[in-house]
């Protein structure tokens, strides 16, 4: 990558996007089966998917399932057939270390994915939080893991949108060491895959009711790193909203379902933070037509049928 940037060259994974800054982004947003969702959407049409699913560890009665794994594969499958090439695939889990629950976790997920499935793994990142419930029978826990999978190896990937900033004492000091590109540093410094965000307390003005919501600023690393302005976010097992709030305030498309109905109130929490300077559509109804990915999958049916 240095190399390339040195010869003002740009890796694949960038020259194959077309990114474009909307005048106004386009939202799906429905309550339904996850399956049912992902039978409508086109293949290779969405850039990044974030998958929070149930973790199969019976916090409520939607987390606890039988046949996980099995249950699992299907979305799985339906995944990397709706991925384009330079997209990306984020899974969220949790990890039952001690079999109290139910058939499966993350690790059993990824095991899955390591035989039927052709994505690579990127990255294993660890979320490290500093606030959580006590222990007394074993450390008490403080992070969580998010598996991050491309498609294929042309993967899109914006180290920029996301640098950690220096401050100005720590940046000279990084700039003595002529191993590292200044130029990188000004922009500030790689994240790594150890993300230290603090979870929700309960008094969180970004708090809209969800039990397991997940902080803005997780997403938000997500959706600026893995996808690109005009692109679309996928997530259908939605929860909160903030997948689709995030999309909205960073010049994505999102396309957003729960099979919970109580979703439509959780997303309209979402939308009562965002500032008025946001432009964008919501399409609640049947006619899906109005979105990005599925006026392109029009075009290129009627192009096919005008080549035959």
């Amino acid at each position: 990558m240095n190399r390339l940037r040195k010869n003002g060259l740009a890796h694949s994974s960038a020259r194959d996007v077309v990114a474009t800054e909307p005048a106004a982004t386009a939202h799906i947003v429905d309550v339904a089966d996850c399956l049912a969702l992902l039978a409508k959407i086109p293949d290779r049409s969405i850039q990044l998917v974030i998958c929070d699913p149930p973790y199969n560890i019976s916090v409520a009665a939607w987390d606890d399932l039988d046949h996980y794994v099995e249950w699992a594969g299907q979305w799985l499958r339906e995944v990397e057939r709706v991925l384009a090439p330079s997209g990306s695939f984020v899974l969220f889990g949790g990890l039952q270390y001690q079999s109290e629950a139910g058939s499966g976790d993350l690790l059993s997920l990824m095991g899955w994915m390591r035989a039927h499935s052709r994505m690579l793994l990127a990255n294993l990142i660890i979320w490290n939080y500093p606030n959580g419930v006590g222990a007394q029978r074993f450390f008490a826990n403080r992070h969580e893991e998010i598996a991050w999978f491309a498609r294929t190896p042309k993967y899109f990937f914006d180290l920029d949108a996301v640098r950690r900033p220096l401050d100005p004492a720590t940046l000279e000091i990084y700039k003595r060491d002529k191993r590292l590109n200044a130029e990188n540093l000004e922009k500030g410094i790689n994240p790594t895959n150890v993300w230290k965000i603090a979870r929700l307390n309960g008094n969180s003005k970004e708090r809209v009711g969800h039990p397991t919501q997940k902080p803005k600023e997780l997403i938000e690393r997500l959706v600026l790193s893995l996808s690109y302005p005009g692109s679309t976010v996928l997530d259908f097992f939605a929860g909160s909203g903030v997948s689709a709030r995030v999309a909205i305030e960073a010049g994505r498309h999102s396309i957003s379902a729960d099979a919970d109905a109580a979703f439509r109130t959780y997303l309209g929490r979402q939308l009562g933070q965002i500032g008025a300077e946001a432009h964008y559509v919501l399409i609640e109804g049947h006619d899906w037509s109005r979105h990005p990915v599925f006026r392109r999958a029009a075009t290129t049916e009627e192009e096919a049928i005008e080549r035959a």
